[in-house]
């Protein structure tokens, strides 16, 4: 009888035990600065030139799935071009900046600059719903979130995160629907960090 239960719990015991889907794989940064997950075949690439401010080429990976948009790239500033400042404001949107912009502007409204980008010229507030639009934190680390809906539900998902001198940046698109919705939180829940803020 003991021999049954055994064996009876040891065929249970891999139902028990949650594997990551087969579509799914996990992208983890060369330096092991970040892990996060995205639907397979994620495909990497690199930025071919540096613009102002990068200390390194961006560095992207892009997938698809269900039609669906799944965007994560990252690159590393000049030592000093955020840490200096307060990044909470400057995780908004990445903006077209004029030498001495960062020095001479409120880094509070830098953040919420550096997350929304060309958003609002793309998905005008008449048109768009924009369902989340605030700072956010990762691991103590400042950021900043803005999902924008379209009339029949479909959205788009951004978050942009700021770690010492790099720049993390997020986008997935999703339909109006369950199983695209939790794909997309999946991902952006996804994104962990090797270095915890300290407040």
């Amino acid at each position: 009888m003991k021999r049954r239960l055994l064996v009876l719990a040891l065929l249970a015991a891999p139902l028990a035990v949650r594997a990551q889907p087969a579509d799914w794989q996990t992208v983890v940064g060369r330096d092991l600065r970040f892990r996060l997950e995205m639907p397979a075949p994620a495909t990497e690439t690199k930025a071919g030139e540096t613009e102002k401010g990068h200390a390194s080429e961006r560095i992207a990976w892009a997938s698809k799935h269900d039609g669906e948009m799944f965007d994560f790239d990252y690159v590393d500033y000049q030592p000093g071009w955020f840490s200096t400042h307060d990044s909470k404001e400057m995780a908004r949107d990445l903006v077209d900046y004029q030498p001495g912009w960062f020095s001479t502007h409120d880094s509070k409204e830098m953040a919420r600059d550096l997350g929304r980008g060309d958003a609002e010229k793309a998905f005008p507030r008449a048109k768009y719903k924009y369902v989340r639009d605030e700072p956010v934190t990762l691991q103590g680390w400042d950021g900043y979130a803005l999902d924008i809906e379209d009339a029949e539900g479909a959205v788009v998902m951004m978050r942009t995160y700021i770690v010492k001198d790099r720049l993390y940046r997020m986008l997935v698109t999703a339909k109006y629907d369950t199983t695209s919705r939790g794909a997309a939180t999946r991902f952006l829940d996804s994104l962990r960090l090797s270095e915890t803020r300290q407040q």
